[in-house]
């Protein structure tokens, strides 16, 4: 059994400048972005995609994660405590981003992205697909050293069992970890190879949204339900969850058309 670190929150601090690890996993991730763009284009030269393109689409989608997913985070899960502590939504460096809130926000941001430069939306995406599970993983490992979004308590006797002592003393799924490997890790190597040659439009994109979906689903049994706009534990399933469902659906419906040649 393992006890969580409590890592300081703050990497470093300059005078009255902090920067918190946090910061520094977002930083990782839009990194990792650009550098995995610029290889999947040289991989795929076909598709027509330049550094000057990748950099654009990092602009618009730093835009559409940070503020849709905090807008997310203060409607999906957690409205009534930003409602009463407003000033509290700016604070994105403690934490508190809702991937499916930044998922909408991308998404938005794509399209204009495609509206100002003449691209198709599903071909925008199916490229960035591949790119996004490592910042995912790189999100979850800040979670991980803020210690939040903690696991559910373990009856198994699992030497990865952690407590969290500000929490309580049971021990807990590391989920923050369970994320990362699922979300991140194995959702990047699936989609990589997916991508690595020809599919038909809106395949790739298909493939995140089951995959992520599926993923993310199966994950929230491990960990502890955020309360949500739609109740703790409804029906057995969490917020997530029920965000989950309609990716899962959409995604399957994606590649049953990208596979009937139905998609343009």
């Amino acid at each position: 059994m393992l006890e969580h670190p409590q890592f300081d929150p703050v990497a470093l601090a300059l005078g009255p400048v902090s920067i918190h690890w946090y910061g520094l996993m977002y930083l990782l991730a839009f990194t990792l972005f650009v550098v995995l763009g610029r290889i999947h284009a040289r991989r795929r030269p076909e598709l027509g995609w330049t550094p000057q393109h990748i950099d654009d689409l990092l602009f618009y989608g730093v835009l559409g994660v940070i503020l849709g997913g905090r807008l997310g985070e203060v409607l999906f899960f957690q409205p009534a405590y930003y409602l009463a502590h407003p000033l509290e939504i700016l604070a994105v460096w403690k934490g508190g981003m809702s991937f499916h809130g930044g998922f909408l926000g991308v998404l938005l941001a794509m399209w204009l992205y495609g509206r100002k430069h003449g691209k198709n939306f599903w071909q925008i995406t199916d490229f960035i697909a591949p790119l996004v599970p490592t910042g995912l993983a790189a999100g979850r490992i800040g979670n991980f050293i803020n210690g939040e979004l903690w696991g559910r308590p373990t009856t198994l006797d699992l030497p990865w069992a952690m407590i969290y002592p500000w929490v309580d003393a049971l021990p807990r799924h590391p989920s923050q970890l369970y994320q990362a490997a699922g979300e991140g890790l194995l959702l990047f190597i699936i989609l990589w190879l997916f991508s690595a040659r020809s599919r038909p439009t809106g395949a790739v994109s298909g493939a995140f949204l089951a995959g992520y979906g599926s993923l993310r689903f199966g994950a929230e049994f491990f960990r502890t339900p955020d309360p949500g706009i739609f109740g703790t534990l409804t029906l057995g399933l969490s917020t997530a969850q029920w965000l989950c469902i309609p990716m899962i659906l959409f995604g399957v419906w994606l590649l049953t058309r990208t596979k009937a040649g139905q998609m343009s």
